[in-house]
C-alpha cells in the first residue's frame, strides 16, 4: 500500500495566485473608491476629471457587455418569434412607433410655423453637424440616471450639448472625456426641460422625478388644463434645446399635477444624435415712439 501523500487536498499554486490575484484587485478597487470619495469632497474638479478616465476606460467593456446582451436578447426573441406567431407584430409596432415620431414631429413643425408667421423676419444661422454615437450603458436603477455615450472630446462632444434619439429627447452631455461622454437623462430629478403641448403650445416643464417617470408642471395659473395622451416638445425656451424635439406623454393625471413618460427609452436605445447648443433667437426690436 503506497503512503499517504503529504500534499494537502487545498494545496494548488493556481487557486493560491487567484486568491491573491483577488486580495490585490480588490485593495486597488477598495483605494480607488476611497479616493473618488476624497476628491469629491476635496477637489470636485479632479473628482470630474478622474471620472471622465473612469469612463473613457469602461467604455469599450460596456459596449462590448451591451452587445453581447443585445445579441442574446435577439436571439432569444427570434425563437420566441418562430414558435409564436404574435410575435410578427413587432414589425408593425416598430413602424407604428416610427409614424407617430414622425406626426409629432410634423405637428410641432405646424405649430411653428404658425407662430412664424407673425414673425417680421426670419434670421438663418449655420449649426454645426450633429454627431451619432452609440449608448454603450444606461443606469437603470440608481437613484441618478445616467447613460454613457461613446463619443467624446476627439469626435467634438461639448458639455451641455442636448442629446437626442429618433423618438424624442434623451438628455444632455454633463461631462466629456476623450472617448466617451456622461448623459444626464431626462428622467433624472436634476434636470428640467421647457415644453410646449403639441395640440395649442401650451407651456410648461418636464421635470424628471428619477423613477423613469416625468412630472409635467403647467406654468399657466389656475387648474391644471393637460390631459391624458397629450404630447409635448420641446419648447426651445432659454436656448440649448432646439423647438419640437418629442419629449414625453401624459400618461396620468391629477388636479394639481400631470405625469408622463419619455418617449425615448434610454434603456432600449442603440444609437443617439448630440446636437448643438440651440441659441434661441434675439425678439424683433420694435421702434421706439420717440424716434423721429
Amino acid at each position: 500500500m503506497a503512503p499517504p501523500s503529504p500534499r494537502r487536498p487545498g494545496f494548488s499554486k493556481r487557486v493560491q495566485f487567484s486568491l491573491f490575484a483577488g486580495y490585490v484587485f480588490a485593495i486597488i478597487g477598495a483605494l480607488f473608491a476611497m479616493l473618488l470619495i476624497v476628491t469629491a469632497r476635496v477637489d470636485p474638479t479632479g473628482h470630474t476629471a478622474l471620472q471622465s478616465i473612469v469612463a473613457d476606460i469602461t467604455s469599450p467593456i460596456s459596449s462590448t457587455l451591451r452587445a453581447a446582451v443585445n445579441t442574446v436578447k435577439g436571439l432569444g426573441g427570434g425563437a420566441a418569434a418562430y414558435f409564436d406567431a404574435a410575435s410578427k407584430n413587432r414589425a408593425m409596432s416598430q413602424e407604428l412607433k416610427l409614424a407617430r415620431a414622425k406626426l409629432i414631429e410634423g405637428e410641432a413643425n405646424a405649430l411653428e410655423n404658425r407662430r412664424l408667421k407673425h414673425l417680421l423676419a426670419i434670421v438663418e444661422q449655420k449649426t454645426p453637424r450633429p454627431i451619432t454615437a452609440r449608448i454603450v450603458s444606461s443606469s437603470a436603477t440608481s437613484s441618478r440616471r445616467y447613460a454613457t455615450l461613446a463619443a467624446g472630446a476627439v469626435h467634438g462632444v461639448e458639455v451641455g450639448q442636448p442629446v437626442r434619439a429618433a423618438d424624442g429627447l434623451v438628455g444632455r452631455i454633463v461631462q466629456r472625456g476623450q472617448f466617451a461622454s456622461r448623459v444626464l437623462l431626462i428622467i433624472d430629478s436634476e434636470i428640467i426641460v421647457p415644453v410646449k403641448r403639441v395640440s395649442d403650445g401650451a407651456p410648461a416643464l418636464a421635470i424628471g422625478l428619477g423613477e423613469g417617470r416625468i412630472e409635467l408642471r403647467t406654468l399657466a395659473a389656475g387648474t391644471n388644463p393637460f390631459k391624458i395622451g397629450d404630447v409635448f416638445v420641446t419648447s426651445g425656451t432659454g436656448g440649448i434645446y432646439t423647438p419640437g424635439i418629442p419629449v414625453a406623454i401624459a400618461v396620468r393625471r391629477t388636479r394639481d399635477a400631470t405625469f408622463g413618460r419619455p418617449l425615448a427609452n434610454p434603456e432600449s436605445l442603440d444609437f443617439a444624435i448630440v446636437e448643438p447648443v440651440y441659441i434661441a433667437p434675439l425678439p424683433p426690436i420694435e421702434p421706439s415712439e420717440t424716434a423721429q
